[in-house]
């Protein structure tokens, strides 16, 4: 449950995020992407990242999980088929095999039957006759059998996949309507006879168009309707007979009040939810809005009837689905990959270039508008460009994309375009308006497009509702005109000193003012076409050199910025701080391709002592870089080093302590000592030369001690030299004994 709740609030988390916009786009590559990177095949099986929350540190946190079963194996494969992955990971060998265990399993419930068959329709893997009819006698059991709304869905939905995927199977349920009516009307017990006998009369569909899962639940949900809608549409299609009419009527109104009941964003998409009763049922807006639209589809793919179902609906419901985004679970990853193929199942079936229509069409495909990019530049002279497509991308008819009305953000005045239609192109696919009306300036503006259908054929098939607004912003180099400062007499108002400014390019004013003078900054801002430009921010910041800031907005009227400070009313709001404060000037908005941010110079004031009961400055933040930042490195001497001796004195000592080294070379000559015995057989003879070796290692290794090693390491580096002279020590010395006895004896 806490995995599920957490799943829940991530998605309303990427919900709310990709609201924002009012945006939609249709599927596209990242979608593909993301694909990959959820189903990620591990010897066999699927790893996917789900979200749940994580109760030690109070967060959402992902983990991946291994996917064993066949659902989540279909729900991979189904996700690939849907968005046209090429290359994808080749899993029909291990498909297969999980696919011919389960069916080949007696102990394999209706459930692990139908998902083996789900997913065997995609890997369409060899089933044997008798394998089939196994199969399809288990299942005819399981209708005979079930008690909830549940044990109708795995058994008849499998039924109608082994149909599906064998064409020598002529299967059909003895009793149809019977089981319509069971599934519709009562929750009973059926007998294996042509007659249904119906023995408790308790209601599955509910008055408001929601189903229960069995007579145990009192509760009912919009998830459990999309069930039993699949459920009553597998029926149908394995009815050997027509179903009688006023049950269908009677679904198609249950239907209608569902949909009475469906929720609204502000965005106009539109989407199921249960309340949360059960946590273990609850299944989110998400998985009841798929469920839903699944069973939809189904039922209206075989009833002869028009559900009469609004094309604004399956819009909105393809809002809700694209404004999710890229969802980071692969269970909601397949239910907004699959409920948006369902909004085009209605495509098969037609062949739009020769108009020849073989189905009606009984729920509308609904049609998206996709912007390469809603910022737009006068400077770039940038084209308006829509796309219209399917919620998958597809391509559409011929139709026409007109601009029919343009208004600023915020204003309630008339279009600032007339209607004109854009120019489509065939090698984008994309419908163009080239130029910009004249009207057109830099701000933000909300576009009104209509999509008009060529054929009238085509607007029983396709949706794309009256009216789509969408926000457009366009950006554009802003004139700065007629730039000066000025510091006026306080009382007549005359110029005491006035200076020009560039404020495209760089300015040092240097300026003096007293407590009686004031200071007066103006200068104009027109768009491209000339007309005004107030931003979103205009600011004026002194900065006093104790690092004390005031900040000013600047006023406008018309093109015209101007702001006056007057230093009387300010020397308390100053804290009476004379000096050297520089200038800055702000000007910056989203639509304003040359926001600036320039230092205009300094001017030097001059103002009054501060009383004695006058505000201080506040205390000036610390830097973080200074308090958090890097320490300087810290030399630690514990004492002062020893006087040395002279270098003379050094070299005289080093030379007496080299002087026994020499006397005992010197004895060694007068002795006569030679090498006479050194082993000459192979064996002995390496001993004794890595002996030999060993001592020059320990004298060397002294030496390093002196120069560069401490005494720890010397230790551990003179046991390990130990040992080894221990040993080949030990072998020569033993050869040079059995070598002396041998001659004594002889």
């Amino acid at each position: 449950m806490a995995r599920r709740l957490a799943g829940f609030l991530v998605l309303l988390l990427v919900v709310s995020i990709c609201e924002a916009a009012f945006l939609f786009q249709p599927i596209s590559d990242s979608h593909r992407s993301a694909a990959l990177e959820l189903f990620t095949p591990d010897h066999g099986s699927f790893k996917r990242q789900e979200a749940y929350e994580n109760e030690v540190f109070g967060g959402i946190s992902f983990d991946i999980i291994d996917l064993n079963s066949l659902e989540e194996t279909y729900e991979a494969l189904r996700t690939f088929q849907i968005l046209g992955i090429e290359k994808k990971p080749d899993l029909t060998a291990t498909a297969c095999r999980s696919i011919s265990e389960t069916v080949g399993s007696s102990s394999s419930t209706a459930k692990d039957l139908f998902y083996a068959l789900k997913a065997n329709s995609i890997a369409e893997c060899k089933i044997d006759k008798k394998a089939s009819k196994g199969i399809i006698s288990r299942l005819n059991a399981a209708v005979s059998g079930a008690s909830s709304l549940l044990d109708f869905y795995y058994s008849v939905g499998g039924l109608v996949l082994i149909k599906d995927q064998s064409s020598e199977a002529d299967i059909h349920l003895a009793d149809a309507e019977g089981v319509f009516r069971s599934v519709k009307i009562y929750l009973g017990r059926l007998r294996p006879t042509i007659s249904v006998e119906l023995v408790v009369d308790v209601a599955f569909s509910q008055s408001d168009g929601r189903w229960r899962y069995s007579s145990n639940n009192p509760e009912s949900s919009a998830f459990a309707a999309g069930i039993a809608l699949e459920t009553l549409a597998g029926i149908v299609s394995l009815a050997s007979s027509e179903i009688d009419q006023s049950l269908i009527s009677t679904l198609k109104n249950d239907i209608i009040k569902l949909f009475d009941s469906i929720e609204k964003y502000d965005d106009g998409a539109l989407y199921f939810d249960d309340k949360l009763v059960d946590g273990h049922e609850y299944q989110g807006p998400l998985s009841t809005t798929s469920s839903v639209l699944r069973g939809l589809t189904a039922f209206a793919a075989v009833t002869a009837e028009n559900l009469n179902l609004p094309g604004d609906k399956m819009l909105g419901l393809a809002k809700f689905f694209l404004g999710i985004c890229v969802p980071g679970d692969a269970k909601d990853f397949f239910n907004q990959i699959d409920s948006l193929a369902c909004l085009e199942s209605n495509r098969q079936g037609f062949s739009l270039g020769n108009l020849n229509f073989t189905l009606p069409c009984r729920v509308s495909i609904p049609l998206i508008l996709s912007f390469p990019s809603t910022v737009l530049s006068l400077t770039r002279k940038d084209s308006l460009k829509v796309g219209v497509s399917t919620v998958l991308g597809s391509e559409v008819p011929s139709l026409t994309v007109k601009l029919v009305g343009a208004f600023s953000s915020g204003s309630r005045d008339a279009s600032l375009v007339e209607s004109q239609e854009l120019n489509f192109d065939k090698t984008s696919g994309l419908h163009i308006l080239n130029d910009l009306p004249k009207s057109i300036d830099v701000g933000s503006y909300t576009f009104v497009f209509e999509v008009v259908l060529h054929e009238p054929e085509h607007e029983e098939v396709y949706f794309m509702g009256s009216q789509t607004k969408v926000p457009i912003s366009v950006t554009g180099l802003i004139k700065v005109e007629n730039s000066e400062i000025a510091v006026l007499d306080s009382d007549l108002g005359s110029i005491e000193s006035q200076k020009k400014l560039d404020l495209a390019g760089k300015n040092a004013i240097s300026l003096s003012a007293n407590h009686l003078q004031k200071l007066r900054l103006s200068f104009q801002l027109t768009t491209p076409h000339g007309r005004s430009f107030k931003p979103h921010q205009a600011f004026l910041k002194l900065r006093h050199e104790s690092k004390v800031e005031h900040i000013f907005v600047v006023g406008n009227s018309g093109k015209q910025f101007e702001i006056v400070l007057n230093f009387l009313g300010l020397v308390e709001k100053f804290f009476y701080l004379s000096g050297k404060y520089d200038m800055e000037l702000t000007i910056g908005d989203a639509a304003m391709e040359n926001s600036l941010l320039v230092a205009i110079g300094h001017i030097e004031l001059d103002l009054p002592e501060a009383p004695e009961k006058a505000p201080r400055p506040p205390p000036q933040p610390v830097d973080p870089y200074s308090r958090y930042g890097p320490k300087a490195e810290i030399t630690h001497i514990f004492r002062a080093p020893e006087k040395r001796p002279p270098q003379e004195l050094s070299l005289a000592f080093l030379g007496l302590t080299i002087l026994p080294l020499l006397g005992f070379l010197i004895g060694l000559l007068r002795l006569g000592v030679n090498l006479k015995n050194f082993p000459t057989k192979p064996v002995p003879a390496t001993f004794a030369v890595l002996f030999h070796v060993g001592i020059g290692a320990v004298l060397l290794l002294y030496v390093f001690f002196w120069v560069k090693l401490d005494l720890f390491q010397t230790l551990k580096l003179l046991g390990f030299l130990g040992v080894f002279l221990v040993f080949v020590g030990h072998r020569i010395l033993s050869h040079l004994a059995a070598a002396s006895a041998k001659l004594k004896s002889a």
